[in-house]
Order: structure tokens, then C-alpha cells, then sequence
């Protein structure tokens, strides 16, 4: 109980401190919806991509976190896109709304090798505020901090740029997220670092099986290191789909996601599954806990659904799916 208690400090003290930072990365992603991540896909594949997520962190502890978010983009033109992105965030007291706009533009460089390049840019507006209507009174702390009398709103402005190359099935994606530091005094909050900026890494392949197999492959490596502490993870995924003559799928996988300095010490690793039947997607996705937080919750819940709809206005090369 007492490394439960020492965990869950450190929790909600990172979250009180570092929400702002950033979203919840888990396997969103990983649902065909790499828009998830960088700016730079806005545009590419239907013409019109909807994903929405529900994940739920650490199913059987209180006050875990829970997240919900929906994402869409759409081409413009035969060479650009656009992006929106809602989210809700909740972690104990701690709450985060917020939305991304994006714009992406991809250029052809070279037409037979099927070679491109994308850059994209999204404008974040953040709203982070603390409930302190569950706040409550214990014994050792019979009244609640007189200070204490709003729930401390704070609305947060800044940039992600990203850029994407692609060759036949290998895709490489470099994204900078929150360039813009924090304009705060830091006389009165010396424990928040003004220092969001993250990079990330998104690399893997695509490949197919045998002829006429309708089989599909894609190993990918995921990284993801703050600049504020130098904290780093890394994920390590593999994918499979399997086609039909309707060009529906059904999918599946496996993530494992560990500290860089800790490579042989998993934080989280677990199966996906999914599948798309005409413009309807849906994926599923569960993650185990395996720090010491494993014997008091039952996992990480990932659901997404989605459409995909009104294919085939532009026909750029450069903004063909990068899925089959």
C-alpha cells in the first residue's frame, strides 16, 4: 500500500505539473490514424478521416486518467490539408480541454520512386483548470486551504511543426510540439517548467506478403523526449492487416513501450485488434501496467471509431493512403 500511495503523489504531482505539457500518447496512433501525431498527414489517404478515441488509464484506481478526443482531416486542393482535433482530459482534480488547427502541404520529389515530402504546422489552444469541488477535508487537514478559491484557470497558446518523408512503403516523421515556452513568473510557480517543447520520432515500413495473399506488414518505432527533463520513451509496434476483394481489412498488433534508460523494463506492452468494413473503422486496444501500479489496476482501455469517406478528389501521388 505504501508504494501504491508513493506512486499515485508522484502522479498527480507530474500531472498537476506537467499536464500542459502534452497529451496522453498511447496507441491512437496505431488505429490507421497517424494524423494522431504530426500535423504532416493531414490530407493524405480519404479524403475526409475521422477518428475518435476513448482511453482509460489504469482501470480499478480512482481518479486515473481519462481521455477523450476526436480528430479529422481533410484534403484541400490536390497537394494540401487540413486538420481539427477536440480533446477532453481529466487526471484526479486536474482537467484539460483544447483543440489543434492544422495545415499541411505535400510536394512530389520524385514521381517513380514514389518519394515525398510534407511539412505541417498546427496552432494549440490549451484550457487547464483544477476541480476544486472534490476537494476534501481529512483529519489531518480539516479545512481547505483559504488561497484556494477558484478553480485556477489558465489558457495556454502555441505551435507544433512537423515534417514527413515517405519512399514506397518507408515513412519517416519528425515532429517539434509546443515550440513556444510558457509565459509565466516562476517566483510564484518554481516547481512548472516553462520549458514544453518535445520532440518525436515516427519511423516503421510498410510492406506486403505474397502475391494475391491480401496481406500487409508494418513494423514502426515510435520516440518521444522532453527537453524540460530529458526523459525519453520509445514504442515498439508491429501490425498486420488482412484485405478482401472490397478492400475492407481487419487488423492486428502489438505495442511495447519502455524508458529509455530502461529498455528491459517495459512501462506498458499489449495487443490491438481492429478492423474497416466500407467507410465504418473500429480498433481496440489494451495495454498491461508493469511498474508497480500492475496489482492495483487492470490495464489501459484504447477504443477507437471512425469513418472514412469521400475518396478519390485529388489525384496527387503525394496524398495516396499510405495504408494498402
Amino acid at each position: 500500500m505504501r508504494k501504491l500511495i508513493i506512486y499515485l503523489l508522484f502522479i498527480v504531482l507530474a500531472k498537476s505539473y506537467g499536464q500542459e505539457l502534452n497529451l496522453p500518447v498511447f496507441t491512437q496512433y496505431l488505429a490507421d490514424n497517424n494524423f494522431v501525431i504530426s500535423p504532416t498527414y493531414a490530407g493524405i489517404g480519404d479524403n475526409l478521416k475521422i477518428r475518435a478515441n476513448g482511453l482509460t488509464q489504469w482501470v480499478g484506481i480512482k481518479g486515473a486518467p481519462d481521455n477523450q478526443s476526436i480528430y479529422g482531416d481533410f484534403r484541400i486542393a490536390d497537394r494540401s490539408g487540413i486538420g481539427l482535433s477536440f480533446y477532453n482530459d481529466r487526471n484526479g482534480n486536474t482537467i484539460q480541454t483544447g483543440a489543434k488547427f492544422s495545415f499541411a502541404h505535400h510536394l512530389i520529389l520524385d514521381y517513380y520512386t514514389k518519394m515525398y515530402l510534407s511539412f505541417g504546422i498546427s496552432y494549440n489552444i490549451n484550457n487547464f483548470r483544477i476541480d476544486i469541488n472534490n476537494f476534501n477535508t481529512t483529519y489531518e487537514n480539516p479545512t481547505i486551504d483559504p488561497f484556494v478559491t477558484d478553480d485556477r484557470r489558465t489558457t495556454n497558446h502555441n505551435f507544433d511543426i512537423g515534417a514527413l518523408y515517405r519512399l514506397k512503403g518507408f515513412f519517416l516523421s519528425l515532429n517539434l510540439n509546443n515550440m513556444l515556452d510558457k509565459d509565466f513568473d516562476s517566483s510564484l510557480r518554481k516547481l512548472e517548467p516553462n520549458l514544453l517543447l518535445n520532440y518525436q520520432v515516427y519511423s516503421g515500413y510498410t510492406f506486403r506478403g505474397p502475391k494475391k495473399s491480401g496481406l500487409e506488414f508494418e513494423p514502426s518505432i515510435f520516440y518521444q523526449m522532453f527537453t524540460s527533463d530529458k526523459r525519453s520513451s520509445t514504442d515498439l509496434n508491429f501490425k498486420f492487416r488482412k484485405y478482401n476483394r472490397n478492400d475492407d481489412y481487419y487488423w492486428g498488433g502489438i505495442s511495447y513501450r519502455f524508458l529509455n534508460d530502461q529498455i528491459l523494463k517495459p512501462l506498458n506492452i499489449g495487443p490491438m485488434v481492429g478492423f474497416k468494413k466500407s467507410i465504418f473503422y473500429f480498433g481496440y486496444a489494451y495495454q498491461v501496467t508493469m511498474n508497480d501500479l500492475s496489482g492495483f489496476n487492470s490495464g489501459t482501455h484504447v477504443v477507437t471509431i471512425g469513418l472514412d469517406f469521400l475518396q478519390g478528389i485529388s489525384n496527387c501521388p503525394c496524398t495516396q493512403d499510405p495504408v494498402h
